[in-house]
């Protein structure tokens, strides 16, 4: 019954991001307000981490399993991607230094705020 509950949380709250994208007057992923909507039920102390702890580890142990029709997509529009090869690659190369760069910094702005935690306890 806890695997069926824990189902039941991730599910709903897939479907309710769905419902608010549905809605909103721009455009804007599903899954992004999905994690945004589970974040904030998380923080706020609305669903604790145990309610979803096994289903969330099963799936995230999984996840090459789910990017299987995404390497197939790249297979058969591969010479769609052969010709744009340059560009798409300049691309990876920058998102991935500018992830890399804003992971530093909010990294330490999250150290930043931890010590100060730390003093004022």
């Amino acid at each position: 019954m806890k695997i069926i509950k824990q189902v039941a949380i991730i599910f709903s709250v897939c479907w309710i991001s769905q419902v608010i994208e549905h809605f909103l007057p721009f455009a804007f992923s599903a899954s992004i307000i999905g994690m945004i909507l589970l974040f904030l039920c998380l923080a706020l102390g609305i669903l604790k981490i145990e309610h979803i702890q096994e289903k969330s580890d099963f799936l995230l142990s999984n996840m090459a399993f789910f990017f299987i029709p995404a390497g197939v997509s790249i297979i058969n529009y591969f010479d769609v991607l052969k010709s744009n090869a340059w560009q798409i690659l300049a691309i990876c190369i920058i998102s991935t230094f500018v992830t890399f760069g804003v992971t530093a910094l909010f990294m330490r702005l999250t150290m930043k705020l931890m010590k100060r935690r730390k003093k004022e306890c």
